[in-house]
């Protein structure tokens, strides 16, 4: 995978995406959890979540990661200055979501957009004899 960085030894690897996925999705496996109000509640949603952060950090989605993040950054801070402190994670909740969607199609959007920029073979002009059509 291309610019990841390598933990480990021979036997084994972690990649900064997997731990990056790992954190992310934990913390919104424990958040989760604490909503539900028991502990056993947020120990399984906190692992689920470290789980799924993990494989999708296997699959190299740390565009994906980066968009949740910064969605739940603005979505938070929005509801912060328009509704008050209590619809901070709310609102941050809501923009992660967002965010990760978002991210999610602009990375589709822009792949489809390089793919198509090479696909285009320059034209030539046809040389004496041939006819252009």
């Amino acid at each position: 995978m291309r610019g990841e960085t390598k933990w480990g030894d021979q036997c084994g690897w972690v990649t900064f995406d997997m731990l990056l996925g790992a954190a992310v999705f934990g913390v919104v496996g424990a958040a989760i959890g604490y909503y539900w109000g028991t502990a056993a509640s947020m120990a399984i949603a906190t692992t689920v979540g470290l789980t799924f952060g993990f494989l999708i950090g296997l699959l190299g989605g740390r565009r994906f990661f980066i968009s949740i993040v910064c969605g739940a950054l603005l979505g938070g801070g929005l509801a912060g200055l328009v509704s008050g402190t209590a619809a901070v994670p709310l609102g941050a909740a809501s923009g992660g979501a967002v965010g990760g969607f978002l991210g999610v199609q602009m990375g589709m959007l822009v792949e489809l957009w390089q793919q198509s920029r090479q696909a285009q073979p320059a034209e030539s002009a046809p040389s004496n004899g041939e006819n252009p059509q």
